[in-house]
């Protein structure tokens, strides 16, 4: 698989991923959780880690 496409599904699967939880602190940590798994395929855990706690912290603010 393409990098785009592998890309592309870890995002929607972290959208989804990130609106699990009742509390903003439930869905950081799914986020993070699922940010890292994301951010593994890109070379970039970390990241990822902390891009999914964010949106998932802010994900019902929208």
């Amino acid at each position: 698989m393409n990098h785009v496409f592998r890309a592309s599904v870890a995002l929607a699967a972290l959208a989804v991923l990130t609106a699990c939880g009742n509390t903003d602190l439930e869905r950081a940590g799914t986020g993070a959780l699922g940010g890292a798994v994301v951010g593994t395929a890109v070379n970039e855990p970390v990241a990822g880690a902390a891009i999914g706690a964010v949106g998932g912290a802010l994900i019902d603010d929208f």
